[in-house]
């Protein structure tokens, strides 16, 4: 059975909101807004079917941006992924979502629309735009009722560390299909998320409270464990457990960075992960992906240079998050510095 290989597809830049995390705007240097024309979307789509092909993986598109949504040629790439049966999720605004919209994205053969929540009303409206935190709760009922699996996405940092175990409720009270939630990168002007490793444990077993009680109450919310974190704290609560016959050398889980994931972004520049500031490995105007992957991305698939994770026996099954690590001083291996094992 053939695995399936994801394609972050960044179509534009264009977005109604100025986010502070955001790695297109948080750092107030974006000079123009890069969009992909008609002619590089069909360029880029086929390039990617190639790899698969070449290597034998089923393609996943999720289609973001910006927000996709505004890219003139946005409906018209859902035909072209419908015409190949190809399966895709959509990451974007709530803002231009009504009922009619997103019965048009399920009839296209959408599985999945995810959206953001940063924090409480004013929290979230902060870092986002005034509005945005109520529109997101009301969006999340056009995409249930369009038959689309709603994803709420947290992105935590110190700034709204303390927020998320309220976030969690008001997610499941909306009615969302899955949640989950994801460290801050840290960009080119900081190096600290502002959480300490204790924080964010204490966060992982508060959440894991949380998620246990809604679970045993058959809340139809699912829990996404998205940050390998999580694989770490279930190995000391003895949930996870290393497999007998597991073999050494392999890779069962973690970071899919190098693994079954990249990025390409409307310029066609093609990253190992978008949270990875400096992992750019190629274009797809002028590369062939499939050559990318086997040359270029070859560097983030030395598991030897995980600097403390290699010390480490969860090493085939964590990680933690590579992204989080280079956004704080440049390096891929470097120890996770949310990460409070001692090895």
């Amino acid at each position: 059975m053939k695995e399936y290989f994801a394609f972050q597809w960044h179509i534009t830049d264009e977005c109604d909101q100025r986010c502070k995390h955001c790695y297109i705007f948080s750092e107030n240097n974006c000079k123009h807004l890069d969009a992909m024309t008609w002619e590089q979307i069909q360029e880029t789509f086929y390039n990617c079917m190639d790899f698969c092909e070449v290597y034998g993986r089923l393609p996943y598109f999720y289609i973001t941006g910006g927000d996709p949504i505004l890219h003139p040629d946005f409906w018209r790439l859902l035909a072209l992924l419908k015409e190949h049966d190809i399966s895709f999720a959509i990451l974007g605004n709530p803002f231009h979502l009504t009922d009619e919209v997103c019965m048009r994205l399920k009839g296209y053969g959408c599985r999945k629309y995810q959206l953001s929540l940063d924090g409480m009303r004013e929290t979230h409206d902060w870092f986002r735009k005034p509005g945005s935190f109520d529109c997101t709760l009301e969006k999340i009922g056009c995409i249930n009722r369009a038959g689309i699996r709603s994803v709420v996405m947290t992105t935590v940092s110190g700034a709204n560390i303390s927020e998320v175990p309220d976030i969690i409720d008001t997610v499941v009270k909306a009615g969302a299909d899955v949640y989950a939630f994801a460290r801050y990168c840290p960009t080119s002007g900081e190096k600290d998320t502002g959480m300490t490793p204790q924080d964010y444990r204490q966060l992982l077993d508060i959440c894991y409270q949380k998620y246990q009680k809604y679970e045993a109450e058959g809340c139809k919310t699912c829990f996404n464990k998205k940050d390998h974190l999580w694989t770490l704290y279930e190995y000391e609560k003895g949930i996870f457990k290393i497999p007998e016959d597991a073999q050494d050398g392999m890779i069962y889980g973690g970071c899919n960075c190098g693994n079954c994931h990249m990025t390409i972004l409307p310029t066609g520049d093609i990253y190992a992960c978008r949270r990875v500031q400096n992992s750019k490995v190629g274009n797809v105007f002028s590369d062939r992906i499939a050559n990318v992957w086997i040359c270029r991305m070859e560097a983030y698939r030395d598991y030897s240079k995980f600097e403390k994770c290699a010390k480490c026996e969860l090493l085939p099954y964590c990680r933690g998050c590579p992204a989080v690590a280079s956004g704080k001083d440049g390096n891929f291996y470097a120890a996770d510095p949310q990460c409070w094992k001692e090895v």
